[in-house]
Parts: C-alpha cells; sequence; structure tokens
C-alpha cells in the first residue's frame, strides 16, 4: 500500500491507495441447508434448536439460503464495488465429526465460491472458526479440552491445503472472547455452558488453536490473521473504585487475547484476577511461544465501548450478547457493574462510540509490537424495513458508517497501519440468540421469500468504495 491518497468526494474521507474495503459474514448466520449434502450438526445447530436459547424459537436451518444462491449473491457483491469478502467456512460442512477426512461436497462449495469471487475481481476472505464447534467436539468436552485445539489445527490444514491455492489471507478465529466467555461462562451463546473456569480454559484452547493452525498455514506460505472483539473500556468516574473495575474487564475483554497473541504472554494483573477461578495449569510449556506465532495481520472487530463501575447498579448491561441475562461473563470480576451513558444506542441497545474506535487502534499501535490491522467488523443493527416505494431508507445505519470510516480515517493520521475496513454485516441474517429480529446488513433480506433489497447505505458503501459519493 503506497502512501497516496484516494478521496471519496464530498465527503472529506480520504485513505490510502490500497485501502481494502470489504464486507462480512459468518457461516451459520447466512449458509441454512443445515443438513444438506453431508453438514453435520455444529454446536449452533444443537443450541439454537434447544427451546428458549433463541428469540422466537428460531434457527440457522435456512437464514438467507446462501448455500443455494452464492453465485446472485457474488454478482451483488460485484455490483456494490466490494473489494473482498469476509466469510466463515463452516468446520462440520467440510469435517462433520470434527476429524477425519474431509467431505467433498461441503469442499466443493467454498470452493465454487472462492472461483465465483475472484471471477467478479473479489477477494476471498475467509474464516476458519466463527464459533460453529462440531457438534461431536463439544460431546467430547469442546474447547475447554486441550484436544479441540489439535483438532482445529488437523482442520485447518487439511482445508487449506484444498483451497489455499486460491486464498491467499487466513483468518483463524474470529472473537474468541464470545466463543470462551458468552458460550462457556454466561451460556447466551452456543453450547449454553455456565462454568467460568471452564471459559478460562476455552480462552487458552482457542489462542492455542490458532498458533497451532497459523504454524500450518504459514509453512504454506499463506498470510495469517486472527480477529478479536475489542473494546474502548472507560472507567465511571476516576475513583479508584471504577478505575479497578476498568482495569478488569480490560484484562478479560481485550488483554487476555491481545497479550498471549502479541506479546507471548498473559498479563500478571489477570492472572492474579483469576486466582479464585483457575490456576492457570491448562497452560503448558510452549503454549504461548505457539499462540504467538508471527501474525502478518490483525483483525479488530469493533462495534460499542464498556463504561464501568466498581458497584454493581440496577439495569447493569454487563452479560451482553444474547438474549437474557444469564450467568456473568466476566470470571472472578462478577462484582464490576457496566453502565449506559446518554449516547444513541443501535437496535442492540449499544451506545454509538465512533471515537472509540480510533482510541482501541491507536491504543494496539503504541502498546503492542507493529502488526498491520484491519477493521474486520463495524456495524450496527436498526429496525429497517421497506417503505411504500420498495426502497429501504436507512439513515442511521450511513451515519453510523460515516461516523466509524472517521475514526478510521483519524486513527490513519494518528499514524496506524491501518489497511482496511469490512462492514458487518452484507446481508440481514440469523443474529445468534436474537434469531432474525435484529438487521445488520446493507442487503435487506425478505426472510419469506429470501428477496434481496440493498439499503441506502449499500448504495452509499459502493459509492464511496468507487471514490465518487456526490455532494
Amino acid at each position: 500500500m503506497t502512501t497516496e491518497s484516494q478521496t471519496a468526494p464530498g465527503t472529506g474521507l480520504e485513505f490510502p491507495t490500497g485501502f481494502l474495503f470489504g464486507a462480512a459474514t459468518a457461516a451459520y448466520q447466512v449458509e441454512g441447508a443445515a443438513a444438506t449434502d453431508g453438514r453435520g450438526p455444529s454446536i449452533w445447530d444443537t443450541f439454537s434448536h434447544t427451546p428458549g436459547r433463541v428469540l422466537g424459537g428460531e434457527t440457522g436451518d435456512v437464514a438467507i439460503e446462501h448455500y443455494q444462491r452464492y453465485r446472485d449473491d457474488v454478482a451483488l457483491m460485484a455490483d456494490l464495488g466490494l473489494q473482498a469478502y469476509r466469510f466463515s467456512i463452516s468446520w462440520s460442512r467440510v469435517q462433520p465429526n470434527g476429524r477425519g477426512a474431509l467431505n467433498q461436497a461441503g469442499v466443493d462449495f467454498y470452493s465454487k465460491l472462492i472461483d465465483e469471487l475472484l471471477a467478479a475481481g473479489i477477494e476471498p476472505w475467509p474464516t476458519l472458526y466463527h464459533w460453529d464447534l462440531p457438534q461431536p467436539l463439544e460431546d467430547a468436552g469442546g474447547w475447554p479440552e486441550r484436544d479441540t485445539a489439535e483438532r482445529f489445527a488437523d482442520y485447518a490444514g487439511a482445508i487449506s491445503a484444498v483451497l489455499g491455492d486460491r486464498v491467499r489471507q487466513w483468518t483463524t478465529l474470529n472473537e474468541p472472547w464470545c466463543s470462551a466467555f458468552l458460550g462457556y461462562g454466561s451460556g447466551v451463546h452456543a453450547p449454553g455452558r455456565q462454568d467460568p473456569a471452564a471459559a478460562v480454559r476455552a480462552g487458552h484452547h482457542l489462542m492455542l488453536g490458532h498458533g497451532l493452525a497459523a504454524g500450518l498455514l504459514r509453512s504454506g506460505g499463506h498470510q495469517i490473521g486472527v480477529t478479536i472483539n475489542l473494546y474502548d473500556v472507560m472507567p465511571a468516574s476516576e475513583r479508584e473504585i471504577d478505575l479497578e473495575a476498568a482495569r478488569r474487564i480490560d484484562g478479560l475483554q481485550n488483554r487476555f487475547f491481545l497479550d498471549p497473541v502479541l506479546l507471548g504472554s498473559y498479563p500478571a494483573d489477570l492472572v492474579a484476577d483469576l486466582a479464585s477461578v483457575t490456576d492457570f495449569s491448562h497452560v503448558r510449556d510452549g503454549d504461548l511461544a505457539v499462540i504467538s506465532t508471527p501474525l502478518d495481520i490483525l483483525g479488530v472487530n469493533y462495534y460499542s465501548r464498556h463504561v464501568v463501575t466498581g458497584e454493581v447498579t440496577d439495569g447493569d448491561d454487563g452479560h451482553g450478547g444474547g438474549v437474557g441475562s444469564g450467568a456473568s461473563p466476566w470470571p472472578g470480576s462478577e462484582q464490576v457493574g457496566f453502565l449506559k451513558g446518554d449516547l444513541p444506542v443501535t437496535a442492540m441497545g449499544w451506545e454509538i462510540h465512533a471515537d472509540g474506535l480510533t482510541s482501541v487502534l491507536e491504543r494496539i499501535a503504541r502498546e503492542y509490537p507493529s502488526v498491520p490491522l484491519y477493521v474486520t467488523e463495524n456495524g450496527a443493527a436498526f429496525p429497517d424495513a421497506p417503505d411504500a416505494d420498495g426502497l429501504v431508507r436507512d439513515p442511521d445505519r450511513i451515519s453510523y458508517l460515516d461516523g466509524h470510516l472517521r475514526a478510521c480515517q483519524a486513527a490513519i493520521d494518528l499514524g496506524v497501519p491501518l489497511r482496511g475496513y469490512f462492514c458487518w454485516s452484507l446481508f440481514d441474517n440469523f443474529e445468534w440468540s436474537w434469531g432474525y429480529s435484529r438487521r445488520f446488513g446493507l442487503v435487506y433480506v425478505d426472510y419469506e421469500t429470501q428477496t434481496r433489497t440493498p439499503k441506502s447505505s449499500a448504495y452509499w458503501y459502493g459509492d464511496l468504495i468507487r471514490g465518487r459519493l456526490a455532494t
């Protein structure tokens, strides 16, 4: 990427030449075809079919039929001018038991998708794991068990061997915090377990799986990345009790993953915070060296901030990420309270705080070894619907995206090595435990007919990518 710039006329937004613009989805949220062509069940199939786990009892069985409609979907991406498409590979579609031979029909789907993207001039950005562990591996203990990391590395090696000739960049994991602490801590995500010690072990084994897979992928000449969801963690006041709360949550949300992968260690204060939960005996000699295998790319998913206090209050929002409160996803720091300020919120109830994205990016660049950064998810849910003319006008989303892209520009101006931005999400889809009730997409999906209708934000984003937004 050169230091020359491309400017979107009329916006004031300016990005370096070569800055990559894309959009993202995840397999279970869009593919459907849950039992088609040999796909096996994942933990999200089991979770969504368990009464009370997902709003309205909805599942990803059909989703938005991307498995059948991928050619039309890629054509739509090309019409919008996307330069890259970040998608995830369903582990249970290509290796139904989580081990053993690959399922050729599943492999063929991703092979055809990649070919279609390349033919349209769109770079494929596959993610190996976006929360959908094959159910047989969960039955054997899931991510709290070390063997799951080994199985993940085997899967990574096998699938990259057959698709890697056309893929330049691989992402190992998406948001391991959610997989570990919402899946095994609070229980509001699959597999729905509530065991603080298991959540901590799961977090470590997820990162160990990343490191093992990264080593295999690097030996094949690929570029390697991992995507971490990060927050700007802010104390509610300058009182010591609130500063301490912010330190604790920053440790669990951000440094639990950033420090091992970029520094090869766990923060000493985090280990002390978790002493009542675990003695870290699951961390073996050599693990952290594996986890800190050098990265080519660090993906940053950013949606909002955390404002925290040392005093749990009424209306506390610390369980986030799923329907219902569940247990706390903050092992060892259950006493911390989460506050809402006076900022506007999205349909998820998340505060809109674009400046926090600049802060997060600048902090990584300042405190950690230099690595190219990409915003791999950023977006907002709003209650979109077609108007009388059949158009889906979503000015709130345009405002959200504009503000966060300005935050990206501000980070670049500060010297942050930010190389690209992926909007979440390309399509409305199955929003995990919220079912189909929350719409993040640039493209509206009528779930009855599966008709796709680009929203105003899709055209705005496409024009931005082409650098020809009107004044």
